[in-house]
């Protein structure tokens, strides 16, 4: 469960002055809102403001990447050492600007340098007006850095957004920008994910649904919101009795390596539904609760999976805490178990610039 009593009365006051202040759509419909934390103020400014750094150049090419899994078999799930370097070196850019953004975000709200926040729109509206990662000429690996790119900064900038220090007030023609460009990717994500076969829908159309609805909440668009409330019952829909989600089983010696990559953007999803009055875990008959639940004893005994694939487990991607930041939605979500909140806990502070920075700070309150 989440524990009130890491609730500040002061982020409790800004988020019902927030929600108090929404204005609807113009539907009659009230403003999409975030989960409680995503409200919270930052603290008073101390410390020597730091130099703004020049923003990676902005990447307006062709989104024609190779695979990491390059010439892998239809597991895919041997690494190729050659392209793997020449996706990292092709999206360097693209991951310096997510996890710059997201650390001078986490900085404001850790230090309250409003010279963070001065730095941040620099950065974005660098390439938004220069209409980055809008190209129609993609391939797979493209378009999914498309939507991983989206979700991380949205994510981000959504804690500016709703702060009720209102750190934007100062860059209000720089968010008209910011927001626009993130409109116009979402809109392509919406479209690419739309594009690809949904009996292949697998941990991607997850990513690209957190994306979408992180987006969403930045814009108050219900057709956004809407879209990523369907990939998430696509997806919870495919989870299995005993809690597998089957498109991540053929990963073979990955497959509990990508149960845990999935699970991060679905629960972000029901989150943020909730936060809006839909509750979607009992999706499936609790489908997203079997597979938390599947996915924690893996975890604690890799041969789950390995019985099950007939494959060893690989544990490479397993190592850093930052992949364990599924905990924070999921313990906020459910009521979690004893030791999984130990365990939780015992590597906090959980964060990951894919989804948006610190989990730990921003699931710290209760969900409405």
């Amino acid at each position: 469960m989440a524990r009130p009593t890491r609730w500040s009365v002061v982020a409790l006051s800004a988020l019902l002055t927030a929600c108090s202040a929404a204005s609807g759509d113009g539907s009659g419909s009230a403003a999409l809102q975030a989960p409680s934390g995503y409200y919270r103020a930052a603290p008073p400014a101390e410390g020597k403001p730091r130099e703004c750094e020049a923003p990676p150049p902005a990447y307006t090419g062709e989104l024609d990447f190779p695979s990491k899994y390059e010439g892998s078999d239809k597991a895919r799930d041997k690494l190729n050492p050659d392209a793997e370097k020449r996706y990292l070196k092709l999206t360097g850019d693209m991951r310096k600007l997510e996890m710059g953004v997201n650390r001078m975000v986490g900085r404001y709200f850790k230090y309250g340098r409003p010279q963070e926040v001065d730095c941040t729109m620099i950065w974005l509206s660098s390439w938004a007006s220069a209409g980055a990662l809008l190209s129609d000429q993609h391939n797979h690996t493209g378009m999914s850095v498309r939507k991983w790119t989206l979700g991380s900064l949205a994510g981000a900038y959504l804690k500016l957004k709703l702060s009720s220090s209102r750190p934007l007030a100062a860059h209000q023609e720089q968010s008209r920008q910011v927001e626009q460009w993130f409109g116009q990717l979402a809109d392509k994500v919406v479209a690419d994910w739309n594009a690809y076969p949904k009996e292949r829908s697998n941990n991607h159309n997850y990513w690209a649904a957190w994306s979408v609805m992180a987006t969403a909440v930045v814009l108050d668009r219900r057709d956004l919101f809407d879209w990523s409330v369907a990939q998430y019952r696509q997806g919870v829909d495919q989870v299995t009795a005993e809690g597998y989600l089957p498109r991540e089983l053929v990963r073979q010696t990955r497959a509990l390596s990508y149960h845990n990559y999935s699970i991060g953007p679905l629960l972000m999803v029901s989150a943020f539904a909730k936060a809006n009055g839909l509750d979607l875990r009992g999706e499936n008959d609790d489908a997203m609760l079997r597979l938390a639940r599947k996915l924690e004893a893996g975890l604690h005994n890799p041969k789950i999976f390995q019985e099950k694939t007939g494959y060893e487990q690989a544990q490479v991607d397993l190592q850093q805490s930052s992949r364990f930041a599924w905990l924070e939605p999921y313990c906020a979500l459910y009521s979690c178990s004893e030791s999984t909140d130990a365990w939780r806990r015992s590597i906090e502070p959980l964060s990951t610039y894919r989804l948006g920075g610190d989990l730990t700070q921003l699931f710290s309150g209760p969900l409405p």
